[in-house]
């Protein structure tokens, strides 16, 4: 069975529309959303999976393979590639629609509580009592933000108290609806639109006519 049959394209452009809808709803929210960065690296991961399945890691494969090793050997690659970016990436805390002037005070007071020698260099806060440094690091005006603990040395029971209070504390925050939620949920209605024509379209598409070879002759025996 030929691998683009196992995946279709209207898969393909799914995945990626979904996550762009989700993310534009994100966006939409007149509050703030605080995920585990894993858990976000993942959820991109599952947005590009088809469209890197069908393409690069299919490309990659040595000519001749069969189904299913033609679906099968490029998923478990896609694991792997993402569960090494999962492991090497830094701890971090990605929130969803707010800005580092309205994330920084949050990050600030939550600081002070943990750490009354808490001192900040720059967009830095370092908590020695706890063990941890934590840099704010911002996606330009994308309206995230992601806290990422850095240092050689950081205490994973204090990490975990730092992300699990700002997960609490910016539920509180009121911000505005991003600009940016137009431009993904449009991006991602466009991407479900043509995954739904496309399936449709192949749903009832006709079964090819069954091709008749010609009779071949036969010479008479001299």
């Amino acid at each position: 069975m030929p691998f683009e049959s196992s995946i279709p394209l209207w898969v393909v452009l799914l995945t990626p529309g979904l996550y762009l809808l989700a993310v534009g709803l994100l966006h939409l929210r007149r509050r703030p959303v605080a995920i585990a960065g894993g858990l976000d690296v993942m959820l991109l991961a599952a947005a590009v999976a088809g469209p890197m399945i069908a393409g690069p890691l299919d490309l990659l494969q040595p000519a001749g393979t069969t189904w299913p090793w033609r679906l099968v050997v490029p998923l478990v690659c896609f694991a792997f590639l993402t569960a090494v970016v999962v492991l090497a990436t830094r701890p971090r805390l990605v929130v969803y629609n707010v800005s580092l002037d309205q994330l920084r005070p949050v990050v600030a007071e939550i600081a002070s509580r943990l750490d009354p020698e808490a001192r900040w260099a720059g967009e830095t806060v370092a908590l020695p009592g706890r063990g941890v440094q934590v840099h704010l690091d911002g996606r330009g005006g994308m309206r995230s933000m992601s806290l990422v603990a850095i240092g050689a040395r950081n205490s994973p029971e204090g990490w975990a108290d730092v992300t699990r209070r700002v997960r609490h504390a910016v539920r509180r925050v009121r911000v505005r609806r991003s600009p940016w939620a137009a431009v993904f949920i449009g991006c991602g209605c466009l991407l479900l639109a043509a995954s739904a024509w496309l399936a449709f379209a192949g749903f009832f598409r006709p079964a090819p006519a069954p091709s008749i070879e010609p009779p071949v002759a036969t010479q008479p025996a001299a």
